[in-house]
């Protein structure tokens, strides 16, 4: 069985912060493609409501 020397544990915190940083790095990917995702869901619902919107107005529009 191997002793945990001071080199050792130097090595082993430094790879244990790599690997919380890339963790964070994942996880901010991870909600900058949530969001992408749901401004996308907007622009597209907003579009749909305007097309909608646009078209009711027209309607009402011929009976003035």
């Amino acid at each position: 069985m191997r002793k945990c020397t001071d080199s050792n544990a130097a090595t082993n915190n430094a790879l244990l912060r790599r690997l919380v940083r890339a963790c964070e790095g994942a996880t901010a990917i991870e909600y900058a493609l949530i969001a992408a995702g749901i401004g996308l869901a907007i622009v597209v619902s907003v579009q749909a409501l305007g097309v909608t919107l646009n078209a009711t107005y027209v309607s009402f529009g011929g009976l003035f």
